[in-house]
Parts: structure tokens; sequence; C-alpha cells
């Protein structure tokens, strides 16, 4: 059984919104939300913010948002005054004129500027009259990629002030089922790790990211702007096959496939490393660091060679030769020697590391040629063009050719075609105090090769993207999607040829694919399709030229318009309300210079930072996951009191004669899940009848949570939040606020309400109310018409003094013994039988079905629930 990491970086996926005018009093961004589904590894992101101008005269108010490179706009969207206006995609041409009036005009182009190493900043801006609100709106889409046996989802957050109403919610759902979740990142450091909760369950997780006003001031480097980081989710996936898994619906397909079980193939490697003058100083001393690492990395069957040019070449050895102790020591010298200097001949430096590999070739091994590079090519042969031929004559398909560019004013599309040409792919090395890192980080991506000559079969499969690979590497993944031939599954025979060593193998399917559900997230596979082919397109554009290119130009853009993806041949244009002109957002390419321009805003900001002043590096460091809530219910209809000590069984008697018929009592329980710190099931337990009971006290804090249980409506039929100033009665949607001298307030929909260092916040869906350093989310679910509510804990206080259900620990038992349908379970020195159960989740907004051990309240809590009944909320 092979597993593979995934590793989210909300990388991708999630990014930051900023609204900066001229004094803090003049804008509120009052209301700040991030929610994102990944589904099957395709994230799709709405962050939404709603901005107030607090002016007594119009103002205009910028939204900027930065989103992964790799991701595609797919919607945008402004209300104003209630009244929708939506970006439009059109192909580039019918929108460029727009784009050049607006620009002329020195207004703002709505355009997508690169950030950093992987973000992008999206800008737009619009007149908002006195006293007026304005919601933005921005949808973006991306395939998550593996890389080093994860996947990285990135929400990067810069909103420039303090949010009252923030939020980020993130739903995974994977089939293949979820093994762990981790969270990292800026954003999870110091008291911010306390506003992040989690939930695991099988096949789906759930994140949530609350930060108050006074925490969204406490991370690495946040302040009293509020925000400025990055939030990671880091999840695991299983993997029952080695063929991996493929999921259908409605016509189209995804195969993930990425296995693990395999002896890794001992490799050929040459570095050609760039060390013309340009080099000299920091660069060289980084690639110095990185080449000493990777040397110290190579196994003992691996062979290797070093070739340093500037206008001249430059061989450790002429041959490859093994990585034995003594060879990788006289390398690392070598290395150590190497000095700026000269010109560039990458011509000849490129054919040179060739023929090492082409006139030493090595059964069983795979061969890799990467070059490092921060310039032009100046000496030798310079055309471009000329260059790239040379190269893809020499390889010949035979081995990649990885281009790492250095800093900025390396020709980038010069090295990423002529990567793409021979099976590779170009990257940017960021001229930064970790660049030595980030060389080193991409060998380790391609250091372990597992199969050679991977090609994917579909037999009845039509329009499938790319399906033959050079090489698979350990902690990689190969991603392919396509249609089902008249969607006929009966017919659709999938296989996976490629060498492992010497060996040629074949996978197959096994096990029985995932089909649609008709689920919402069955449609991301389609889309899947369409986001993989439109980014194969644009690199084959890319590398053609002629009538093919032409003909994948025309491909990639037929379906960037059915898609509404915001590609380089795509723009959307942005609709504003009469009178002002609209934007038109384009998608750069890497390296790709963006014109400067500036809005009329711009004169109103005073003193404030400008966004993107800052270099806006994503760093990463491992931060804290605070577990949720560690109450969880659910109502349910029972004719059995489980609160004896015996697990439940179900029997029922007849009588000799049969009686005449009378109405069976309906007893209803209420089930509450608890979470556990050791084991992926929770327990579960019912308590009978109608109760108040002791929710939360934290009495240094000043805050008393109770609720009444109402078993027959499914939950809370109300709660009551006493806090020192004031008491929080609520009961469905209707919140209502009393003051000391019982004077009462009532909150409406989205409204904010903030009583000394209580804010209440009430969402059409749920209620959030922060105390201090407590936060609890109230979320409103409906049975049969009614409304009820149910008290999730997203920040516990670190108080000791802490009591109530909501402040208790979790669980932590051994699994003693397992006789179905029975299984013995022990806490502490305590052991009880337990059955398995199925429960609703009312902690998670969707209230997903989890499986979960059956036991006593007793077993359960460890105590009496008689402890937590309270006479009156």
């Amino acid at each position: 059984m092979a597993r593979a990491v995934v590793q989210l970086v909300l990388f991708g996926l999630l990014s930051a919104l900023v609204t900066t005018l001229a004094d803090k009093d003049d804008w509120d961004i009052y209301s700040f939300h991030i929610n994102s589904t990944v589904s099957s590894r395709y994230a799709t992101t709405v962050i939404k913010s709603r901005v107030a101008n607090r002016m007594n005269e119009s103002k205009e108010i910028e939204f900027h948002v930065r989103i992964p490179k790799n991701a595609f706009i797919s919607k945008f969207r402004m209300f104003i005054d209630g009244q929708p206006y939506d970006g439009v995609v059109k192909a580039k041409e019918a929108a460029k004129q727009q784009y050049t009036d607006a620009v002329s005009r020195g207004q703002s182009a709505g355009i997508v500027s690169s950030v950093g190493r992987t973000l992008e900043e999206f800008k737009t801006s619009v007149n908002v009259a006195a006293h007026k609100k304005v919601t933005f709106e921005l949808t973006y889409e991306e395939l998550l990629k593996r890389k080093l046996g994860k996947y990285e989802l990135q929400i990067h957050a810069r909103p420039m002030q303090p949010v009252k109403d923030f939020k980020v919610d993130v739903h995974i759902n994977e089939d293949a089922g979820i093994n762990f979740l981790e969270v990292t990142g800026g954003l999870s450091t110091n008291a911010m790790a306390n506003a992040i909760t989690k939930t695991l369950a099988d096949k789906q997780a759930w994140l949530y990211f609350y930060p108050t006003e006074d925490q969204q001031k406490s991370c690495d480097s946040c302040g009293e702007q509020g925000m400025n980081g990055d939030l990671v989710i880091v999840y695991d996936v299983n993997r029952d096959a080695s063929f991996g898994d493929i999921k259908k619906s409605s016509g189209y397909f995804v195969h993930h496939f990425a296995p693990s079980n395999l002896a890794r193939i001992p490799k050929n490697v040459i570095f050609v490393i760039d060390q013309s003058g340009s080099m000299r100083g920091r660069k060289i001393q980084q690639t110095q660091i990185a080449l000493i690492h990777i040397l110290n990395d190579l196994a003992e069957d691996d062979f290797f060679g070093l070739i340093t040019f500037d206008g001249s070449i430059f061989h450790w050895k002429r041959e490859l030769v093994q990585a034995n102790e003594q060879n990788v020591a006289s390398a690392k010298t070598f290395a150590q020697n190497i000095q700026s200097r000269g010109a560039t001949n990458i011509n000849q430096a490129v054919l040179d590391g060739t023929s090492m590999l082409n006139e030493h070739p090595r059964e069983g091994s795979a061969s890799i040629l990467i070059l490092l590079t921060d310039g032009d090519p100046t000496s030798g042969v310079t055309n471009l063009e000329v260059i790239q031929s040379n190269v893809r004559e020499a390889i010949n398909g035979k081995f990649p050719l990885y281009c790492l560019g250095f800093g900025f004013d390396v020709k980038f599309e010069f090295l990423e075609k002529m990567s793409l040409q021979n099976n590779g792919v170009a990257r940017r090395i960021y001229e930064d105090s970790d660049a030595d890192l980030q060389l080193k980080g991409f060998y380790d991506e391609v250091a372990t090769p597992l199969l050679t000559d991977v090609t994917m079969i579909y037999e009845g499969g039509v329009n499938v993207t790319q399906t033959n690979f050079s090489q698979y590497y350990n902690g990689s993944e190969i991603v392919v999607a396509g249609q089902i031939t008249d969607n006929d599954i009966e017919t659709f025979t999938p296989q996976v040829i490629a060498i492992s060593r010497n060996t040629r193998v074949v996978f197959t399917e096994t096990n029985p694919s995932v089909e649609s559900t008709g689920t919402v997230s069955d449609s991301n596979i389609q889309r899947v399709w369409a986001y993989l082919t439109v980014k194969q397109l644009l690199e084959k554009e890319l590398q053609l030229s002629g009538p093919e290119k032409e003909s994948a130009k025309k491909e990639a853009l037929e379906l960037s318009l059915k898609y509404s993806f915001v590609t380089p041949l795509t723009s959307m244009v942005v609709t504003k309300p009469p009178g002002e002109s609209a934007d038109v957002l384009h998608k750069p390419k890497e390296g790709e210079t963006q014109p400067v321009t500036h809005t009329q805003s711009q004169h109103h900001r005073g003193s404030a930072m400008p966004f993107g002043a800052d270099s806006s590096r994503s760093t990463l460091r491992r931060g804290i996951v605070f577990s949720e809530g560690k109450l969880k219910m659910q109502i349910r209809t029972s004719l059995h009191d489980l609160s004896s000590a015996s697990p439940v069984r179900y029997s029922r008697r007849r009588p000799a004669r049969p009686p005449p018929p009378v109405p069976n009592p309906v007893v209803h329980a209420t089930q509450f899940l608890h979470k556990t710190e050791n084991q992926t099931l929770p327990l579960c337990y019912n308590v009978v009848g109608n109760i108040n009971l002791k929710l939360l006290h934290h009495p240094n804090g000043g805050l008393l949570v109770n609720g009444e249980l109402d078993a027959s409506l499914g939950g809370f039929r109300r709660i009551a939040i006493h806090t020192a100033s004031a008491k929080f009665e609520l009961e469905g949607l209707r919140i209502v606020v009393r003051d000391p001298q019982g004077r009462a307030t009532y909150l409406q929909e989205d409204e904010v309400i903030t009583r000394d260092n209580v804010t209440v916040i009430r969402r059409p869906k749920e209620i959030d109310f922060v105390s201090g350093d407590t936060r609890i989310v109230l979320l409103i679910h409906e049975k049969s018409g009614l409304r009820f509510l149910w008290p999730v804990i997203r920040q516990q206080s670190t108080d000791g003094n802490l009591t109530g259900i909501l402040a208790l620990n979790p669980a932590a038992y051994e699994v003693m013994q397992q006789i179905p349908p029975y299984t013995n379970l022990k806490i502490q020195n305590n052991e009880m039988q337990a059955v398995r159960s199925t429960v609703a989740d009312y902690s998670i907004p969707s209230a997903p079905m989890l499986d979960c051990w059956l036991v006593t309240s007793e077993f359960a809590l460890q105590r009496s629930m008689g402890e937590f009944i309270v006479a009156q909320i």
C-alpha cells in the first residue's frame, strides 16, 4: 500500500485583499471572508470583501487581491447598492483597446501582475458614494501540484487593517481518504495559532481560521496594520494501489498516478553552472553552498559530473564518475573554487553536458541535465532559436533538461522554451537569502527517479491531456484528464506502462473507480480537464511555430473563453457603474514586465504604505495546530436510554396475545460527539430529555455560556452568553443584547455589535461571538423548518480555570479488543464495550455524517453528566 502526502499551500490557494485610501477613518473593511473548496486536488477559492465608505463624500475604493500564479481567475463581481456588476472574459485582442484607453488616461487597468515567487496581484477600483458600501467577490481555480510528497494551498492575507469579521473556511474532500491534516505558515505563529481549528473525518477535512482583531496584530509579520503573512494547509491522502485513483463523472475522468512502493533508479546527473561576471558575489556563494549539499545527498550508485562556464567551458572531469566518497570530496573542492568571470556561452556548455550523458550510457539508470544561469548568452552562439535547436537535436528526447534561471534579468522565456522542448521544466531562483535552499529544494524534487518512459493508455478515452512522461520522481504525481467516449464507462480501460530500473512494468486498475454521485464537486472533473488542457496548450504554443503554434493558441483560447478562465490569451473586462471606465484584467507570463499605472486613489493614501511595497516573499514557518472545540452534538430519536453502562442492544418482546394498539412513547435523546487526541474515531454518547447545560465558564474572563437543550428540536433552542457588560440571548436568528439596566438591542443580519471587549457578528447561517481570548461560533441548523443552535469553540483561552462541556480536553482511549459487533475501549483504568455508530456532526456547517464509538456519557467524559446541568440559562 502506498501513501502520498498531499500538502496544500492554501500556495495555492488563497490570497489577500487590501483596500488602501487616505485616512484610516475614510474606509472600513468590515467583512473579509475566504472560502476554499478542494475536491480531488482541484481548489476553487472565493474571496469576498465588504467595504464601507465612512466619509461624507464619494471615494474611490481599491480592491487588491493576491492569488497563486498557477491559478486562473474565473469570476469577479462587485455589488453596489444591491446592483451586481460582473466581469466578462474576452479574447485579449477584443479587450485590448479598452485596456490601452484606461492606461492612457492614468486610470487603473485592473491588471494582474507578478508578485514574488508564488503570487500574482489583481487590482481594480470603484467610486463609492458617501456612507455606502461595496462588496468585492473574486473566484479563482487551481489544480494543486504535488511536490516533495505534498500539495500546498496558500492563503496570503494583508488587509492593511484589523478586520472585525475575518474568517477563512477550507473544506477538503478526497475520495482516496485523508490521513492527517497540518497547518503551517507565518499566520499560524504566536497567538494566531489559537485561531485555527480543524476537523478530520476519513475522506473529508475542514479548517477554520477566525482570528480576532487583537490576534490579527500578533503573528510574526503582523502589526497595528493587521495581518501580513501566509497560511499553509498540509494533508496526506491514502493510496490503496500503485495504480492511483481515477474519478469519473459526466463523461470526463481524472487520473492521479503516484506510486511510491518502487525501487529508486540510479541516476546520471550533470550540473552545468554559469560562472560569468554577473554571478559575482552572493549568487556564486549560494550556488556553491547548494551544490555542496546536493553532492552530500548523492547515492553511491549515482554517477555525476560538473561543468562550469563563462566565455569558456571548464570540466571537473571529462566523464561521468561514481558518487563514492573520494569523488564527492574532490567535487566539493572544485565547487568551493568556482569564481565568477567573463562572458556567457550557454550553447557550448549545454552541448558539452549533453555529450557527457550521451557518451556514458548506463542500463537501468535515469539521466538528468541541470542548467543554472543568470544571464543571456553573450559568447559563442548567441541566437536564442539556434541554441534551442542545437540543444533539442543533441538531446533527442533521451533525457530531460531542467533550467534554473537566477534572478529577474535572465531570459526566462528562452529557458522555459528550451526546457519544455526537452521534457523538462524551467524554474526561477529568487535572489533572496534562501536562494541556496531554493536550488537544493528543486534538486530534491528530481533526486529520486522511480520510473522512466511512462506511457498512460486510456482505451475508450478521447481528448486526453499529456500521456507520455520521460520520468516519474518520488514525491511527485502524474495527473491525466480526458473525456470518455460516448460516456461509456464499461469500455473505458486505463493502463500505465513504464520502465522501473531495467524492468518493464504494467499498472492496471485493480480497484473500482470512483463514479459520479451527482454532487457539485463532481463538476470539477470537467474543469480539471479544461484547466490541464489549457495549461498544456499554452506550453505547446510556446514551443511550436507556424500553423501548429496558431492551432494550439486557437484551441487554448476557445477553452479559456468557454470556461471563463483568465489566461495569457484572454482578458476580463471589469464592468462598473455608468460614468466609470471599465477595467481590463490581464494575466502576465512569468517574467513579463507590466506597465505602471496610477489611480486616483493613490493621491489619497497619505502616509499609508502602498500595497506590494514589501518583498512579499512567501516564507513558511511551522506552527502549532490547536484541535477544534471539544463538543459536537446531534439530536436523535431513540427508544432506548443509552446512559446505562452496557452497549445498546435492540430487542422487542411479543406478548402471547396482541393488546389493543397503544402509541409507543417516544424518548428523545441528544447525541454528543467527543473529540479524541490519539484515535481517528471520536466517541459519541446520548443524553435523554430537555435540560440546561453549562457550556463554558471562564471566570477570569468574565464569561459564562449556558444552553437550553431541546431534544425534539434537534439541538439548543436557546443559548445565553453572560459577560460583565451585557447578556446576549440567542434563539434561532433572533439575537437580543441586554445591558445591565435591561435595555434591549436587536441585531440584524450581517450586523456587527461591539460592547467593551465583546464583538458579536450575525451572519446568515452562524453567529460569531468574540470575548477577549475566546471565540465561539453558534451554527444555525434547521430541522423540519425549525432552527436550532450548535456551539463550537473556534478559539479557546489557555486559562486553566475553564469549566463546561466546551472546555473538556479531547479523550485519549485505547482499543483493547474487538469482538464484532462490540469493541472494548479503555480510558485510564476504565474499560467498556462500544459499538460503532454513524452520526451527523453539527459542529460543521454542512453537518457531514461521521463514524464514532457509541459509549456512555460517564465513560466519554470520565465524570457524571450531572456536573454540567444547570437550573437555568
